[in-house]
């Protein structure tokens, strides 16, 4: 989904604005890389995302399962998630799945984009209310859900990481796909993420 397309209501800072944020997103875990597959995978791809973006949802829902399958549990890629929020559900949302161990961000992110027609995009509804009862499912009491949403420095940890996305890979619209380097926007079948991950799809 592009940022045409969606109204941006997010003030992204840039990094000049942030000082010592690297240092604080070195230092605060819930800001360190999510990923999934082998460290000595041959292969990284990283994927920027937004939760509450239509085509990530079509992505996660449709084609990471078999990426997942094929090629990560083959030991084939590793991927890497990063967080590039267009609006302010979609930082909320994002804020809360970091705030979850580690381990269990996967399956999180994964149950909001399975059901993301029921808290995403609801008029007149309470989207909070709808996130936090997914995170219940994980092991998170509201109390923790108002909690990291209250958090300014999870909040500007987020922020920066979608301005790194835009500065160090010209990210722009959501999903972007770096493959060794090069950025590919748009949700993609299994094939041709195989093929741009330059591995076997079988």
């Amino acid at each position: 989904m592009s940022i045409a397309r969606r109204s941006l209501l997010l003030a992204a800072p840039s990094a000049a604005l942030i000082p010592g944020l690297a240092f604080a997103q070195a230092a605060d875990a819930r800001l360190g890389e999510r990923s999934s597959g082998k460290p000595d995978a041959p292969v990284t791809v990283i994927e920027y995302f937004s939760l509450t973006c239509s085509h990530c949802a079509s992505f996660h829902n449709q084609t990471w399962p078999q990426v997942k399958a094929k090629l990560v549990e083959t030991g084939k890629i590793r991927m890497v998630w990063r967080d590039f929020p267009l609006d302010q559900i979609a930082l909320a949302a994002a804020m809360v799945a970091r705030s979850l161990p580690a381990e269990r961000y996967e399956g999180f992110v994964s149950a909001l984009f399975a059901s993301q027609d029921r808290w995403a995009f609801t008029r007149g509804g309470d989207p909070v209310a709808e996130i936090a009862k997914i995170a219940a499912l994980a092991g998170m009491s509201r109390a923790q859900v108002d909690a990291a949403l209250a958090d300014q420095a999870l909040q500007r940890g987020i922020l920066e990481m979608r301005v790194k996305g835009q500065q160090e890979h010209n990210v722009s619209s959501t999903p972007t796909f770096v493959f060794n380097g090069r950025s590919q926007a748009g949700a993609l079948t299994y094939e041709r993420f195989a093929e741009l991950a330059g591995v076997s799809g079988t």
